[in-house]
């Protein structure tokens, strides 16, 4: 039904004809809301609900700062990235084509490749954790709920854009906020669970330097790989284009960024309370045994809902943003005009999702991949960002 939903709604926002400004930058007439919510939505997937909390069973509370902060932080680093970069590129649909620009093809074609690499391994990622989670929830086949969620996202995405993309991303947000805020309500207030809450500030206080230390340093190593990937995210950078003027899209950054940063913290420390206090379950299953409980099935519809919303938000601007990359660059490849551009990127997202499928169906683990794309953005972030700010490029230089 959800799906359903965000498809009918997809397709009412591209029922008009979609121009090439439409669907890749969205007019560039965003205001700070659309804005905001299209970046706090499409950052949010439903790895927040695996990811941080796990990460706090193993490497502690600043390990979930880290996390939190990594996510969150790039939406300031684009404050000044994307000022920059909207200046040297006024009419620009993306990073790569200032990487082109100042850098030459090699490098390009390294970060063009990395880029649809990071994209890709991002969906499978987000489809099969919630694929994972439906089935953990319902029992429902895990090829179904992957299916349902390529095939309705993937629809209104072929039509829409990035314009059909943001007006979901803006419903979702509002979704998505009011059910965190029922889920705190029901951690922290009811403790339906009858958990012990003060037994994490118990545990922090008794933290020694060592353990502290320690549990930071996972923190730093979460924060930088985190944010230099984030920062190679097309997604992002069709956001700062689309932004109807410099002042909006500050504002909205900086919304983000706070918002961003306590749903993050908040999901992150159900870790740590789940584990002091002794709760049996699967490593990545820290954030789901202290919110579900078997005999409420309000809660679960609820966790449901809020994961859906945040799988959908994400997927459609993974989609959206590999679909953009194709026919931004397919010239560079290919000697197409734009029709033949969105027929070869309709054909590339097609044939991604049924790979993408294929995962999720045999639950392959993508950690390994995704180490290897953060590692990769780790090693390009710091000469790509600096070169925005030098007039002389050496290019085999930075290629090396």
């Amino acid at each position: 039904f959800i799906s359903t939903l965000f498809l009918f709604i997809g397709i009412f926002y591209s029922r008009k004809k979609v121009s090439l400004n439409t669907y890749l930058v969205s007019d560039r007439n965003e205001g700070a809301f659309s804005l905001s919510a299209t970046l706090i939505a499409s950052s949010l997937g439903a790895w927040i609900l695996f990811g941080p909390p796990t990460a706090a069973t193993w490497g502690g509370f600043g390990s979930v700062i880290g996390y939190a902060l990594g996510t969150a932080f790039p939406m300031i680093l684009l404050i000044f990235f994307g000022k920059k970069i909207r200046l040297l590129l006024p009419r620009g649909k993306s990073l790569t084509e200032l990487v082109l620009k100042k850098f030459g093809k090699n490098l390009f074609k390294l970060i063009f490749s990395l880029m649809i690499f990071y994209l890709f391994i991002f969906l499978c990622a987000e489809v099969t954790a919630i694929s994972k989670l439906i089935y953990y929830i319902s029992g429902l086949n895990i090829w179904i709920s992957a299916f349902i969620i390529l095939f309705f996202t993937l629809t209104y995405v072929l039509f829409g854009g990035l314009k059909a993309t943001i007006r979901s991303d803006g419903i979702q947000f509002v979704i998505i906020i009011l059910l965190f805020f029922y889920l705190i309500f029901s951690v922290f207030l009811q403790n339906n669970n009858n958990l012990n809450l003060n037994i994490f500030q118990e545990n922090f206080i008794k933290f020694d330097n060592k353990s502290l230390i320690s549990s930071f340093q996972f923190g730093f190593v979460f924060f930088i790989a985190v944010a230099a990937t984030n920062l190679f995210h097309q997604g992002n950078w069709q956001r700062v284009y689309a932004a109807k003027n410099e002042k909006i899209l500050v504002k909205s950054l900086l919304i983000s960024f706070f918002i961003i940063f306590l749903i993050v913290l908040f999901v992150g420390i159900t870790g740590s309370i789940s584990r002091l206090n002794g709760l049996k379950f699967n490593e990545d299953l820290a954030f789901f045994s202290i919110i579900l409980n078997k005999s409420d099935i309000l809660i679960s519809l609820i966790v449901l809902i809020f994961s859906l919303c945040l799988t959908i938000s994400t997927v459609d601007t993974l989609l959206n943003s590999i679909s953009s990359l194709t026919i931004v660059h397919s010239k560079n490849f290919f000697n197409f005009k734009y029709l033949k551009d969105k027929k070869l990127s309709n054909t590339v997202l097609i044939l991604l999702s049924i790979i993408c499928l294929i995962i999720a169906l045999y639950q392959f683990s993508v950690l390994y991949l995704f180490l290897l794309a953060d590692l990769l953005c780790c090693a390009c972030v710091y000469v790509i960002f600096k070169g925005l700010y030098q007039k002389k490029i050496y290019p085999y230089r930075s290629l090396v």
